[in-house]
C-alpha cells in the first residue's frame, strides 16, 4: 500500500536553523532516501521551495484566478512529500520515524490511492 508523508515545517523554526544543521540535514535526508530507496519503499522524495514562490489557482463559475504566494497565512508549511510502499500505517509511520527531517517539524502520514482503482 502507498503512504503520503507530508513534511511539514514551523516556518520561522525552520528558517532559523544554522547553514551547517542545514547542510548536515540534507545529507543525513540523501542517506535516508537512498537507504529506503534500495529497501523498495522509497517512491518519491521532493522537497519544495519556501511558500513565497507558491502560486493559487482557483477555478469558479469557469473563470481561472492566480495569486502569489500559499492560499492563506500560515504558521507551518509544507516543506516536501515522501511518497513510500509499505505494508500497513504502522510500518509506513516507523518508516516516516526515519526521516531526519522529523527532527524539525513534523511528518503527516497519510494512505493514498489511485482513484482509477477505487472505480
Amino acid at each position: 500500500m502507498k503512504y503520503l508523508c507530508q513534511v511539514w515545517f514551523e516556518t520561522a523554526k525552520i528558517s532559523a536553523i544554522s547553514a551547517e544543521d542545514g547542510e548536515k540535514l540534507t545529507r543525513d535526508s540523501i542517506i535516508n532516501d537512498d537507504r529506503l530507496r534500495d529497501s523498495g519503499h522509497l517512491l518519491v522524495a521532493l522537497a519544495l521551495r519556501e511558500p513565497s514562490t507558491a502560486m493559487t489557482v482557483r477555478v469558479r463559475n469557469n473563470a481561472v484566478t492566480t495569486t502569489d504566494g500559499p492560499f492563506a497565512e500560515i504558521k507551518e508549511h509544507l516543506g516536501g512529500f515522501v511518497l513510500i510502499e509499505a505494508k500497513d500505517m504502522e510500518e509506513a509511520t516507523d518508516i516516516a520515524a526515519t526521516f531526519p527531517v522529523a527532527r524539525y517539524g513534523s511528518i503527516e502520514v497519510r494512505p493514498a490511492y489511485s482513484i482509477k482503482e477505487e472505480c
